[in-house]
């Protein structure tokens, strides 16, 4: 049943379009977040339909069909089905600002990718390389998946580079180069085109090319329009405002930051404090203060360096003061390390997390050692009181 309201949406989305497709669209999505148990249900189904929650701007439920897709292939014990669940998911929480978690579950499918001899694309490892923002690895790992998308000719997968490559250079205020990475991403539909306007809208803006970037808002408005979810309109609002000259600028900031702050999606609501704050300090007044350390905090707590970096920039051009953010890597988890002690500290056994993390159980001695040493810890119950402020080292080289 759910196959077939899947098919027909999917029919009507790419034949008659976005608006047209509408209903079935987000019939779609209540279907299948209101499956209780994944059990029977077709995998790729669960895939297609995450990827249409995406398209459709909505958060929660993007969230909750990639988290019962993830449930699903750990529960059939289906490895490839497991890594292609957790490919997927990784970009929800990237979107959430969660980059450690992320980074968590590129790491478990970098095991499964060894445990099963496959060689899967790179998106994942470019999502994640990208939101943190540290340049050389990110733009190293953007340019081996392009290769290999290009030599498949896997449209799709370029979308996911181009559109990669556009986040981090208007992290790092590249925005010529963003411009020109947005403009092939949004070539590819079910979200990857959304989420490529969005960057070609403040990369256009930012590198004097308005006109482009005043088309893309016009597309934006074609999905955002019908979707109706905060995330949507709270994309179009920034999307807007970037194009807006004057005090009628300021509403259009003030909305975004409103429904966004209303959703998952908090790297966006991140960036929209960031542009608010940007547009503020160019009014000259005292509280883009406000906006610019926002910003700054919440990309730091993410580990999204270029963007904070970027926050950090507009700070100080206000008069005030801020260090450069740096990790000290004495006490910091790797993403495995961290995932071995939350599995401890929730009561799993050795064998059991080896299971999981497909993983021998003397490899989970290994890393719990370097757990307790870290953490000066000597036992699983005083992890368990230092579980939930893990920190994750961001610097750890993606798979």
């Amino acid at each position: 049943m759910k196959g077939d309201l899947l098919l027909d949406c999917l029919a009507v989305r790419f034949t008659e379009g976005y608006a047209a497709a509408m209903p079935l669209l987000k019939s779609t999505v209540r279907a299948f977040c209101a499956e209780d148990d994944a059990g029977g249900t077709n995998g790729r189904w669960l895939w297609f339909a995450t990827a249409i929650a995406a398209d459709l701007w909505d958060d929660e439920g993007w969230h909750i069909i990639a988290t019962r897709h993830v449930q699903y292939a750990r529960d059939s014990g289906a490895l490839s089905e497991l890594l292609f669940a957790l490919r997927s998911r990784v970009f929800v929480h990237l979107f959430a600002g969660e980059l450690a978690t992320a980074a968590a579950l590129v790491e478990e499918a970098g095991v499964l990718t060894e445990v099963t001899g496959s060689k899967p694309p790179l998106y994942h490892t470019v999502g994640l390389a990208a939101s943190r923002g540290h340049e050389g690895n990110a733009e190293a790992a953007i340019a081996e998946s392009a290769a290999e998308v290009r030599a498949r000719g896997d449209d799709g997968g370029l979308s996911v580079t181009q559109w990669a490559a556009a986040f981090l250079y208007n992290g790092l205020g590249r925005y010529e180069d963003a411009l020109a990475a947005a403009q092939q991403a949004g070539e590819f539909q079910l979200g990857l085109a959304n989420w490529g306007l969005a960057e070609l809208v403040e990369a256009g803006v930012r590198s004097g090319r308005r006109e482009p970037a005043v088309v893309a808002v016009d597309q934006l408005a074609d999905t955002t329009c019908a979707s109706g979810t905060d995330w949507a309109l709270g994309v179009l609002a920034r999307a807007r405002a970037l194009v807006t000259d004057g005090d009628a600028a300021e509403p259009l900031y003030r909305e975004a930051i409103e429904r966004l702050d209303r959703t998952r999606v908090r790297m966006e609501l991140g960036r929209a404090h960031l542009l608010y704050g940007e547009w503020l300090r160019r009014q000259q007044r005292a509280d883009a203060r406000e906006h610019l350390r926002t910003a700054h905090d919440m990309f730091g707590r993410f580990g999204a360096m270029a963007f904070a970096e970027r926050a950090r920039r507009e700070l100080q051009a206000t008069g005030e003061k801020v260090r450069k953010r740096s990790l000290d890597t004495r006490d910091v988890l790797t993403a495995q390390e961290a995932q071995v002690a939350r599995l401890a500290a929730g009561g799993h056994t050795n064998p059991e997390i080896g299971a999981q993390l497909f993983i021998s159980a003397r490899t989970v001695e290994y890393h719990l050692t370097k757990v307790y040493t870290k953490l000066g810890v000597g036992s699983r119950r005083e992890l368990k009181r230092s579980v939930s402020r893990l920190p994750l080292l961001n610097a750890s080289a993606p798979r």
